[in-house]
């Protein structure tokens, strides 16, 4: 029987939420990550023991009372990882322990390439406010309940279903969103082609139903679950936006009339569908679902409203696909549609840059000025050629500029903002507090 569990790589999001619930759990959890970050010090401040240094020394010396989990993030030649499979520990990845601890209970799942995160929180927030309940592993920091995870007595289990490194496919969900399956992590599927596969795999693996975004290619070929659709009027569940901004969700079996969303933006009233959709189907009420859209707070990096005056507003934003970028400044732009919109973007990864480009430069293009950062490499070598320049070569918005990380602040701090908002995936992260603080 295993007493302790240790990560590598526990900062991550997705490792952070598991280190939480065996910490809860009362297993001694300990674990590496980099480098300190605010989701660090939140573990330490838990008591979960993380260190910064690859060193052996911290790893736990009872190979048979301890189980390893490692992000596939991880370095393969990084010397803690190389140790413990090398010394008769039981070594698993993140997504392994997700499918071992949702085994068995009635696990509600959200996967697409982007909106999981806003959704799958969504749907967590839909089962805790409505007294439902639900254990939940989150892959952003819920502001309703300032974690990644949230625990409860009863058998639910709400899941972010990544599709990176085809962690999803280690989970068989009672009921699955799919929100998107656009092309992304072209380095581990090689082209679109295997990436839609991967989700149509995902898709068989469900026993109840799967609700996919309307004009998605998941057919009864594909699964033997139900298949329903959400996010147009001939789906089986869409929103229909009121005069006044408030909105009615039409589902199968009537109307849930006037919700209101506690976050602004188009994009998350069709996140909200998607969230009511698992809620409706397992059976929680409509009344109930409408109260709890209206207190939900949002997502730490979610179209997350950092300043908001007359003068001048600023957003942050996990967005690192085109995509993900396009439908973030389109919904930002509606919202306020007579400021300058300045938009900060870091890239994520030299394979995802040198992949789409071209995407990237159109979603960009619709900032009235861009400020682009050098590429943030998280666990990849330089490519040759791959620099922000092939980005922003192509991006024809009215003012661009291409800086270094270390030149943002200076340089902002010489700006007049109207609109302002950060984009990215890296350590883009890094800027939020200290770029509020100047702007307020």
């Amino acid at each position: 029987m295993y007493r302790h569990i240790y990560f590598i790589g526990i900062g991550g999001i997705g490792m952070s939420a598991i280190a939480r619930y065996y910490n809860a759990k009362g297993f001694k959890v300990s674990g590496y990550d980099k480098t300190p970050s605010p989701l660090t010090e939140a573990l330490e401040a838990e008591g979960i023991g993380v260190h910064y240094e690859d060193n052996t020394e911290f790893v736990p010396k009872d190979a048979g009372s301890t189980l390893v989990v490692y992000t596939p993030a991880i370095p393969k030649d990084m010397g803690e990882l190389v140790y413990v499979q090398e010394n008769g520990y039981r070594v698993i990845k993140r997504s392994q322990m997700l499918g071992e601890i949702t085994r068995g209970q009635r696990c509600m799942a959200v996967a697409g390439t982007h909106g999981k995160t806003t959704t799958s929180t969504m749907t967590s927030h839909l089962f805790a406010a409505s007294g439902e309940g639900c254990s939940a592993f989150l892959g952003g920091i819920s502001k309703n309940y300032d974690s990644n995870l949230l625990t409860a007595p009863n058998d639910v289990v709400v899941v972010e279903a990544d599709e990176f490194d085809r962690s999803f496919l280690q989970l068989h969900p009672e009921v699955a969103v799919i929100t998107s399956m656009d092309a992304d992590h072209l380095d581990i599927y090689g082209d679109e082609a295997h990436i839609r596969q991967a989700f149509k795999d995902f898709a068989s693996q469900v026993s109840g139903t799967v609700i996919a975004r309307y004009g998605l290619d998941i057919t009864p070929a594909d699964t033997q679950a139900r298949i329903m659709t959400y996010g147009d009027p001939e789906a089986d569940f869409y929103a229909e936006i009121l005069p006044d901004g408030h909105f009615n969700i039409h589902h199968p079996g009537g109307v849930i009339e006037d919700c209101c969303l506690g976050i602004p933006g188009w994009v998350n009233i069709e996140n909200a569908t998607g969230a009511a959709a698992i809620a409706l189907t397992y059976g929680i009420a409509p009344e109930k679902i409408r109260e709890a859209l209206a207190t939900f707070s949002g997502v730490k990096r979610r179209f997350d409203i950092q300043v908001k005056r007359p003068d001048c507003v600023y957003i942050d934003d996990y967005a690192h696909h085109p995509e993900e970028i396009s439908a973030a400044l389109s919904s930002i732009r509606k919202s306020y549609p007579q400021m300058k919109m300045t938009v900060i973007f870091q890239p994520h990864l030299y394979t995802r840059t040198r992949d789409f480009a071209d995407g990237f430069a159109a979603a960009l293009s619709k900032a009235d000025k861009l400020i682009l950062l050098d590429i943030y490499p998280a666990r990849e070598e330089p490519i040759p050629g791959v620099t922000s320049e092939i980005i922003f070569k192509d991006v024809t918005c009215p003012e661009k500029v291409l800086l270094k990380r270390s030149e943002l602040m200076d340089y902002l701090a010489d700006e007049k903002v109207e609109l302002l908002v950060t984009v990215g995936a890296g350590d883009i992260d890094r800027f939020v507090g200290p770029i509020a603080q100047m702007l307020k």
